[in-house]
């Protein structure tokens, strides 16, 4: 498990709308029971803040928009069978967490 992964969508409720999740938290933190995930909607944020809160990544040929503001910690057992890696994308996704985190 490493950050930046990308998992399918442990959530059945969500699932439909959200099939995946991007593992964001540190590999230093790897010993704790839980991973910080950021959903992949297919359902986007239509805002003018969206243009740098909300990034666009595309997964197994499907775009779908990465909702920063959405980070939710989820019990890394039910993180399996990696889809693919964001690593490339780092710089966008982390600047994402800026901006909720930051407002900038």
């Amino acid at each position: 498990m490493a950050q930046f992964d990308v998992y399918p969508n442990p959530s059945p409720r969500s699932k439909a709308t959200v099939p995946y999740v991007v593992d964001v938290q540190s590999n230093l933190l790897s010993v704790l029971p839980t991973r910080l995930v950021i959903p992949l909607s297919r359902i986007g944020l239509n805002a003018p803040i969206a243009r740098n809160l909300v990034k666009q990544f595309a997964v197994n040929s499907e775009s779908l928009f990465l909702l920063a503001y959405a980070a939710a910690p989820v019990d890394a057992r039910s993180l399996h069978g990696k889809i693919t890696s964001l690593h490339e994308a780092s710089h966008d996704i982390v600047a994402a967490m800026d901006v909720v985190l930051s407002g900038v």
